[in-house]
């Protein structure tokens, strides 16, 4: 097996949570408007959708003034989504995090009030206070809280993915000191024009630059919001590491509508330099191959590029899980399309289980001469995706 490529992320950043962004902005990118009364960017589906993500997530933070202004709850809304969680062995809604510089908080307000999860605050000297009523005290006024000692706080806490909902500076300070992985955002069909209204992303260095582009990981339309999914590309393009690149496949196959008969999949392909050429995952809509339903990742993302494209012939495919071979519900399997386009490197999360097909995928391939890289230790993340059919 060939030795990953080095990483360009410590060990201390790459044991951190994954860093989820979530907001609804106006189509000018505002996340409220300056009158007192509340605006409601969202609808039904978007607020399901919201819900879910929270359902899915260990921890969910936002800032004093999110806490000051709109007086969250921060809990999971959905009982089945609540009682899901519960038999998973994990509380019912996942664990509240207010960052507060100054320490000033209301004790009364509904993040410490509201029962359904625990609470901690953390100011600009770390952790200050934990527990249902609790709040920092005011030490840290007029300092900055470091927000890469609070990630190695959370993953020390156990933390695995994190959901950060706002406010603005909390979103821009994310971006800008590069430690987001994902960003969802949601779009309402209205502008308002405010100058004076905040703004989801603020001025900022940021190194999401245009060259380093994130991913779309899906795009689509709730009633009349637009929904776009982005994985953040947090490497360098000229020292990208397998285990990165990997790690962004896994979390794309997220984005798979689930079936129970079914794995999800994500796959990324780069060229010879690391850049992202196409990607893919299951049941991607993909017009020209058929039945959405039976699209494969790794099929939908090498049907997006020529197959006369001379990247392939150096590229990289990142798929999470071993490509498919044999197949019933096409005549070509991944693993054939993979060794038609010629890719001469494939880095996978996890074998195929031997539970809808006996897969010879990776074997079949390293037959024909190509590098096959496994990283077993993200394996666990493609299960935890999978537990519709690996429970």
């Amino acid at each position: 097996m060939t030795e990953p490529r080095s990483t360009t992320r410590g060990d201390a950043a790459a044991a951190r949570p994954w860093v989820i962004l979530s907001c609804t902005t106006s189509l000018d990118g505002c996340l409220d408007d300056t009158t007192s009364r509340r605006l409601l960017l969202s609808n039904d589906a978007d607020f399901d959708r919201v819900d879910a993500l929270r359902a899915s997530v260990d921890a969910i933070l936002v800032g004093a003034g999110t806490v000051r202004a709109d007086n969250p709850r921060l809990l999971v809304r959905s009982p089945e989504r609540r009682a899901a969680r519960i038999a998973r062995g994990e509380p019912a809604s996942p664990l509240r995090v207010v960052v507060s510089g100054s320490g000033k908080l209301d004790r009364d307000a509904a993040v410490f009030t509201a029962e359904g999860a625990e609470t901690v605050v953390y100011g600009a000297a770390g952790r200050h206070g934990s527990g249902g009523g609790s709040r920092s005290g005011d030490s840290g006024s007029g300092r900055t809280v470091d927000f890469g000692e609070l990630l190695d706080n959370l993953a020390r806490r156990g933390v695995r993915r994190l959901m950060v909902e706002g406010g603005a500076s909390v979103l821009t300070r994310f971006l800008a000191e590069d430690l987001a992985d994902e960003i969802q955002l949601s779009i309402a069909p209205f502008l308002l024009g405010d100058r004076d209204a905040p703004h989801a992303f603020g001025p900022g260095g940021y190194p999401q630059s245009p060259s380093r582009r994130m991913i779309l990981g899906e795009s689509r339309t709730l009633g009349d919001v637009q929904f776009s999914r982005y994985l953040v590309n947090r490497a360098a393009p000229d020292a990208t590491s397998d285990a990165h690149m990997l790690r962004l496949a896994v979390e794309l196959s997220r984005s798979c509508p689930p079936v129970m008969g079914a794995f999800s999949v994500g796959a990324i392909v780069t060229d010879a330099n690391g850049a992202v050429i196409s990607t893919g995952y299951s049941r991607e809509p993909r017009s020209g191959l058929g039945d959405p339903d039976k699209n494969h990742a790794e099929e939908v993302a090498l049907a997006k590029l020529d197959p006369a494209d001379p990247r392939l012939k150096a590229a990289t495919l990142f798929t999470s899980l071993e490509p498919c071979s044999p197949r019933s519900s096409r005549p070509l399997s991944c693993t054939d399309h993979i060794l038609a386009a010629g890719i001469p490197r494939i880095v996978l999360a996890l074998r195929e289980p031997a539970l809808l097909a006996v897969c010879d995928g990776a074997d079949r391939l390293r037959a024909a001469g190509v590098d096959v890289v496994e990283l077993p230790e993200l394996g666990e993340h493609v299960r935890a995706i999978n537990a519709h059919l690996l429970g």
